[in-house]
Parts: structure tokens; C-alpha cells; sequence
């Protein structure tokens, strides 16, 4: 058992600032996929409309790609723990909104539509283009570089495990106690989130270039050295249209309301099984990391993930598409792991925020752009052949970048 926790991957465990940052990432994402997964359904109950669900995404990505390469300039620039306590913080500000709105005596809905859901939606949606160059560059602040791969390994874990507790929660909640409490407690999932990084006290200082280079220019540095180096370009390129095309989170509501029928608590579910194929991929990483063929791992495992979404698409049996939903979270997984240790072990500390604001643009808007196309592809083609659709372009992307970026199918992390 000694031998066992003395391993690499947990090393990064032992430093007690990082678990600190992990369970501030567990909270705050735990509560923004309950605020998800309560939204969507909230939504869908309300208005009948899958129109709807995709715009959703639309509105949150908006406000993501717009902010996020000036985010990654400051956080390259200024304090990385305050920005992600103040940005946290207009997170908590927008479960306020929600909960207000669904105080059943005020009655919201008649008198103001969806306008203050959707406010909620852009708020989110700017914090996100702020947070995601902000965590990916503080990790690097509490880790030492030859724990980065552990530390983005259990990171990943750690999503994983909020990411099925967030969905099956705001399910259950909503279930047996509708929207108010379910909004309530995201409310306190976002407060415990900010107490935890408070506590956060021993981060190593980044050096930080001096000079009169402007906004702009600093931005531009960061596009640069993203589009000059292959391997950051071919794995940010493939997981964006992956996930643009491949994803069905947007049109879940419909599929557990409309074809498997099995209500809020079923669709917690559904939203929860790709974190739990996720969380045992997990596992099996902090002990195999892949290290050896990455590159070849990449691309085989978004493969897999795209043919899981065309089975899921087809499936009418709840355990069938859950199975498929499971499997696609393992592949992504490894997708994950590989991709965020590359992030980390192919720029310089300077440049990280920077660079994962790039990132956050080609990966992180993927998912809302993706969600506002499933949306008007379910309207256009009808449910099951628009998912089926982004199934098969996942595995012509695949081919197509696996073809185009020899630097990345050939990429051993262990050789770095």
C-alpha cells in the first residue's frame, strides 16, 4: 500500500494548497452543471421548445469567446487567485438571479419571460471565458512541472466526480423539490466554492515579462505561439470540432422527455453517466498515464467517442444509451488528460493564460456552439438524424486533422 500512494500520480495529492484548488473546482463545477441540468429542464417545461435549448448555448458562448483572449492577457498580468475569487463571485450573483425567479409567488415567468434565465446564461458565460486561462494558469502556480501531468490527471478525476454529482443532484432536487431549492442549492455549491479558495495562501510567483507591450500585442503574441507550434494546434482543432459536432448535452431534455421518457430524474442521470465513464477512466490514468503513443490514443479515442453518439442517437432503451453516453465519457476522458498535459508541458508559465484562453476558445466555446447546433440541427433534420449527423463528422474530423498533423499522431508525452 506504501508503494501504491508513493506513486507519481499521487504525489501531487500530498500538497495540501492544490487539494485546496481541487475542491474549490469540485464545487464550483458541481454547481454549474446543476445549474445546467436545472435550466435545461426548467426551461423546456416552461416553453415546449428545443429551439430553445440550443440557444442556450448560444447565448452563453457569446460572451466566452468574446472575453476570453483579453482574459488570458491579464491573467497572464495580474493576480491569478483574485481573478478567479471575483469572476467566482459573479457566478454566486447569477444563482441569486435564478433563485429569485423561480419564487413561485412572484411569478416570473408571466411577467418577464425567460429574459432573467438567459441573463443568468451570459453571466455564466463571461465568467467561463475568464476561468478556464485563469485555473489552467493558477495550477501551474501550485504544482511543481514534473507533477503537472499527475496534477491534470486527478484535475480531471475531480471534474469527473463534480460533474456527476452535479447533474444527478440538480435531477433529484428538482424531482422531489423543484426549481427554487434546486437553485438554492447551487447558490450554496458556488459559496462553499469561494470559502474554499480563500483558503489558498502559498502560490509561487510567476515571472512576469516587464515591457510597454500593449494589450493587443500581448494577445497576438499568445494566437502566435499557438498557431506556430502543431502540437497545440492539431489537439486544440481536433477537440473543438469534435465537440462541436459531436455532442447531444444540449438535446438531452428531449430525449429523456420525448423518446426514453423517463423525466428530470432520468435525465440527471443521462448527464451524469459521461462523468461516470469519465471518473473510471480517471482511475485507470493516475495509474497508466498515457504517456506512450499520445498521439495515437488522441485520435483513436475521439473516434470512439464520435461512434458512441451515433449509437446513443439510435438507441431506444435507457440502459443502451446510458452504456453509450459512459463509454463516450471514457474516450473523452483520455481526450482530456492528454490534450491539458499538453497545455501545460508546451508553454512556458509566462504565457499560460494566454494560450489556455486560445484554448478556450477552439475547446470550451465548442460546447456551447455545439449546443446551439444540435439545437437548430434537431429543428432542421429532427432529433435522432441531426445527432447521428454529428456522429459521423466527429469521424471525419478525426481522419481529416489524423492525416493533416503528423507532429501530433506520433506524440509521446514521455519524451517531452
Amino acid at each position: 500500500m506504501r508503494t501504491f500512494i508513493k506513486q507519481e500520480a499521487f504525489a501531487v495529492a500530498r500538497i495540501d494548497q492544490f487539494r485546496f484548488f481541487l475542491g474549490y473546482r469540485f464545487f464550483m463545477t458541481a454547481a454549474t452543471l446543476m445549474q445546467s441540468v436545472i435550466v435545461g429542464w426548467h426551461l423546456y417545461t416552461l416553453t415546449n421548445d428545443v429551439l430553445l435549448l440550443g440557444l442556450i448555448g448560444l447565448t452563453e458562448v457569446i460572451p466566452q469567446i468574446s472575453i476570453s483572449l483579453f482574459a488570458g492577457h491579464f491573467v497572464d498580468k495580474w493576480d491569478r487567485k483574485k481573478i478567479i475569487l471575483y469572476t467566482t463571485t459573479l457566478l454566486l450573483l447569477g444563482s441569486a438571479i435564478l433563485v429569485t425567479y423561480s419564487i413561485p409567488s412572484l411569478d416570473a415567468y408571466q411577467r418577464f419571460g425567460t429574459f432573467p434565465v438567459f441573463i443568468t446564461i451570459f453571466i455564466t458565460g463571461l465568467v467561463r471565458g475568464i476561468l478556464m486561462p485563469a485555473h489552467t494558469a493558477f495550477m501551474a502556480q501550485l504544482v511543481p512541472r514534473d507533477l503537472l501531468t499527475s496534477a491534470a490527471t486527478l484535475s480531471s478525476a475531480n471534474w469527473q466526480v463534480a460533474a456527476v454529482a452535479g447533474p444527478a443532484i440538480g435531477g433529484l432536487v428538482y424531482a422531489f423539490s423543484g426549481p427554487m431549492l434546486s437553485y438554492l442549492g447551487v447558490f450554496t455549491f458556488y459559496l462553499v466554492a469561494i470559502i474554499l479558495m480563500m483558503r489558498i495562501t502559498k502560490i509561487r510567483p510567476v515571472q512576469v515579462t516587464a515591457g510597454s507591450e500593449g494589450i493587443l500585442s500581448s494577445i497576438g503574441t499568445g494566437i502566435r505561439y499557438v498557431f506556430r507550434n502543431k502540437v497545440l494546434l492539431g489537439a486544440f482543432t481536433l477537440d473543438m470540432f469534435a465537440v462541436f459536432f459531436g455532442g447531444a448535452v444540449a438535446v438531452l431534455p428531449v430525449f429523456a422527455s420525448d423518446i426514453l421518457k423517463i423525466g428530470p430524474q432520468g435525465l440527471g442521470m443521462l448527464r451524469a453517466c459521461p462523468a461516470i465513464g469519465a471518473l473510471f477512466m480517471s482511475t485507470f490514468l493516475m495509474l497508466r498515464p498515457p504517456l506512450n503513443h499520445s498521439g495515437r490514443y488522441l485520435f483513436a479515442c475521439v473516434a470512439g467517442f464520435g461512434m458512441c453518439m451515433i449509437v446513443f442517437a439510435l438507441s431506444r432503451n435507457f440502459y443502451l444509451s446510458a452504456i453509450a453516453l459512459l463509454l463516450s465519457g471514457s474516450f473523452d476522458n483520455v481526450s482530456v488528460v492528454i490534450r491539458q498535459s499538453i497545455l501545460q508541458l508546451f508553454t512556458p508559465d509566462e504565457m499560460k493564460g494566454r494560450v489556455a484562453a486560445v484554448n478556450s476558445i477552439f475547446v470550451g466555446s465548442s460546447n456551447e456552439l455545439g449546443a446551439f447546433e444540435s439545437g437548430v440541427a434537431a429543428k432542421l433534420m429532427g432529433l435522432v438524424p441531426s445527432v447521428v449527423f454529428g456522429g459521423t463528422m466527429t469521424l471525419i474530423v478525426v481522419a481529416a486533422i489524423a492525416s493533416s498533423t503528423p507532429l501530433l499522431r506520433k506524440l509521446s508525452l514521455k519524451d517531452i
